[in-house]
């Protein structure tokens, strides 16, 4: 359990103490902005000694002061925090507040992400966390990790002893939330689910997969290997066909599509834009 009464001044710095802080819970539940969410429910079926951790727009979960013991993950680019550069620090703090707040943890898991400063957070406890190194030779290096996965992986590597519940981590897309093209989600997914199969996490409320073990003990001499060869097959077919059909709707809507970029060129460039496009411009000079 957390040692709420004897709060220090400020959050962890390093890996080394971010790994004491979480190891102080008896589990931790990380908890995504999904429509798979429903905090209500994941609230009442989690005991004391939980810690629950959101990640930056809480308010799209959340529509009341959350009265558990709770971190809020700050994700960072090259302008800095996020929920900091885009002025949403305050509505976040509305709902996460009061003395089961743990504070915020400003993370970076990209290389050329900077934290913000301590005092932009609105007077919360803040600790800055790096896992930019953790993913090193490992993450595809076209794509950047989701603060979710970032944190999941290495607090399975950190915590092991640690109960890990990952809550509405489906990477689907909805009416209401979009899947960002930098993160890799085919890629996480893989990982999350072979860390579940594992018992290195546990899953709430996404794939837990298992229907190929269902599959195998239903066709007598069938292996769950021989399901994921077979499995394999039908779905480079099927992502064949599904690839054709792009094809397709591109040629298409050609026209919109040149005037959606028409469009967007002529919207003032965000800060994030700016610094993204003096790094580039700065890396070609030294080339």
């Amino acid at each position: 359990m957390s040692a709420i009464a004897d709060q220090p001044a400020s959050l962890p710095e390093t890996l080394d103490g971010w790994a004491a802080f979480f190891g102080g819970f008896e589990r931790v539940v990380l908890v995504a902005n999904s429509d798979a969410v429903d905090i209500a429910s994941l609230s009442s079926r989690h005991s004391d000694g939980t810690l629950f951790v959101f990640f930056n727009k809480v308010f799209k979960v959340l529509d009341a002061p959350f009265a558990r013991p709770s971190l809020l993950i700050a994700r960072s680019s090259q302008a800095g925090a996020n929920i900091v550069y885009r002025r949403e620090v305050d509505d976040v703090l509305r709902l996460l507040s009061g003395d089961h707040f743990e504070g915020i943890a400003n993370l970076k898991a990209g290389g050329a992400e900077t934290f913000s400063p301590a005092e932009a957070f609105g007077g919360a406890r803040v600790g800055f966390l790096d896992l930019a190194p953790v993913f090193v030779d490992f993450y595809p290096d076209t794509h950047l990790p989701t603060s979710g996965f970032a944190l999941a992986f290495w607090l399975a590597e950190a915590c092991p002893t640690l109960t890990i519940v990952l809550a509405g981590f489906t990477a689907r897309r909805s009416a209401r939330w979009k899947l960002f093209h930098d993160h890799e989600w085919t890629f996480e997914q893989i990982v999350n689910r072979l860390l579940v199969r594992s018992g290195r996490l546990e899953m709430d409320g996404g794939g837990r997969g298992g229907q190929w073990e269902r599959i195998a003990a239903r066709l007598p001499g069938v292996t769950p290997s021989d399901i994921a060869v077979v499995s394999a097959e039908v779905l480079s077919e099927r992502l064949e066909g599904t690839n054709m059909a792009i094809d397709r709707l591109m040629s298409l809507t050609r026209l919109q599509s040149r005037i959606d970029g028409l469009l967007r060129g002529l919207k003032p460039k965000t800060r994030k834009q700016k610094l993204a496009e003096k790094t580039s411009s700065e890396a070609q000079s030294r080339t």
